[in-house]
């Protein structure tokens, strides 16, 4: 197979991501099936900032090991499948691309991976305990598994996304299309636009949990200016 891809017909190329395509469920169904042999642990992490958690139906707790393994399965696979589509789309890129590519996807990784501990070891333990506090002595909480997975796993990568903002900021005041004083300038519509994320993102309709998710943003996006004037002077 020819690596040049204007040498390719439009059928190969089909062919090929065909495959890649499959090598990159075969990756996630096998890291699904081990960290499925794990679930009753993770679940035990998962749930370690409330007492007890319960299933309301006959496969809800098996439902719930699933999905965690599929989530997992897929964030552990990303690595194969940033492997395969760079294999299908670095023949087409110009060399001074390719080389942005990398480090990108890399720095990338790595913010979500820290937004998504934030989350997990700042972000929730307070958060759950602030919301559970509304209990009273003939109002107790009752948490259904597969509702608080959910909860977790949403806003665990709610703030593994806005996590990218600085990212997405850089690259965006390196080929200037956007400067740190349009950033300064924008605040108080940028406040607007993060309150509606924080609505649309966050898996409870309740203000804290979506309080929970704004204020990392907005401080995010002041980071971001500071990123984008720097990124600014030196271009």
């Amino acid at each position: 197979m020819p690596k040049d891809p204007k040498e390719m017909p439009f059928l190969a190329h089909l062919e090929e991501l065909r495959w890649r395509i499959i090598k990159s469920l075969i990756s996630i169904l096998l890291f699904s099936i081990v960290t499925y042999v794990f679930s009753e642990k993770i679940i035990d992490f998962l749930t370690k900032t409330v007492d007890n958690v319960y299933f309301t139906s006959p496969t809800e707790a098996f439902a719930v090991r699933i999905k965690i393994s599929l989530i997992l399965g897929l964030m552990l696979s990303f690595p194969v499948i940033f492997y395969q589509l760079w294999q299908f789309v670095v023949p087409g890129l110009l060399d001074k691309e390719a080389k942005v590519v990398i480090p990108a996807v890399i720095f990338a990784t790595f913010f979500f991976i820290g937004g998504a501990l934030f989350c997990f070891f700042l972000v929730l333990p307070v958060g759950i305990k602030f919301l559970l506090s509304f209990q009273t002595d003939k109002l107790k909480p009752w948490l259904s598994i597969k509702d608080y997975v959910s909860f977790v796993a949403w806003m665990i990568l709610a703030f593994g996304l806005v996590f990218q903002l600085p990212i997405v900021s850089f690259f965006l005041g390196k080929i200037g299309l956007i400067t740190h004083k349009t950033l300064s300038k924008g605040r108080k519509y940028a406040i607007v636009i993060i309150l509606i994320l924080a609505a649309a993102l966050t898996p409870s309709p309740d203000i804290f949990s979506q309080l929970m998710l704004a204020v990392p943003l907005y401080f995010l996006y002041e980071v971001s200016i500071i990123v984008v004037r720097v990124t600014n002077k030196k271009s």
